[in-house]
């Protein structure tokens, strides 16, 4: 299977996901991973931009439309 056949898996989160910093965690449950048997745990900083792309399996964490976190303006 080439890479560009492989679907791009996007995760809409609330604010309230993100932890106290802006991240989430990936692999996630949240994306319906189990985390036993996918890559290494790194952290992805969602808050900065609005989403962040995992550079293992590149799932895309993002804001829903109209979320915001902390105090960004």
């Amino acid at each position: 299977m080439s890479t560009a056949a492989r679907k791009e898996t996007i995760v809409e989160l609330l604010a309230r996901d993100l932890n106290s910093n802006g991240g989430v965690f990936c692999p996630s449950p949240a994306a319906g991973m189990k985390l036993w048997n996918n890559h290494p745990r790194i952290y992805l900083d969602v808050a900065r931009t609005g989403e962040a792309k995992c550079a293992y399996c590149g799932t895309v964490y993002k804001l829903k439309e109209g979320e915001h976190f902390g105090a960004q303006h």
